[in-house]
């Protein structure tokens, strides 16, 4: 006889949300690069003189952090271990990207005291995202 070990429903629920979640990010990711005039077109001149000074490594760290999170959380649905892997590789790219932004940048001084939200949101989900998809792979959910 053989046994499965099979994940729960929360399991599910938290890979469909990973997949949505990463799907988002790429979507704001290609907004930022291929769409950057339609985006720079809404905002302020000094906003826009914050992200046209941007560095080119700073866009190269979004992309590592989008695609791998977005890699990982298909895997994660896939039951695949190596969705753990590239969860932490999109997680230390978010910690870098976010940093940066709010520490290296005059974001804070320009978009407003709202301006650390969103990273701390995205933050805490990269966290989440990876802490869950090691758990699942110690659980045996993940092959």
């Amino acid at each position: 006889m053989t046994t499965t070990n099979k994940p729960n429903t929360l399991f599910w629920v938290i890979a469909v949300i990973a997949v949505l979640w990463n799907i988002m990010g790429a979507f704001q990711y290609l907004s930022t690069t291929l769409w950057k005039e339609e985006m720079l077109a809404t905002l302020t001149e000094e906003q826009q003189l914050v992200w046209n000074a941007l560095p080119t490594w700073h866009v190269a760290i979004f992309a590592i952090a989008v695609w791998s999170g977005l890699i990982a959380s298909l895997l994660l649905i896939a039951r695949k271990k190596w969705s753990v892997p590239l969860f932490l590789l999109s997680l230390i790219a978010v910690i870098v990207q976010m940093a940066y932004w709010l520490f290296g940048t005059d974001a804070m001084e320009v978009f407003g005291p709202s301006t650390p939200v969103m990273p701390a949101i995205v933050t805490v989900l990269g966290l989440f995202f990876y802490f869950y998809s090691k758990s699942a792979k110690a659980k045996g959910w993940l092959k």
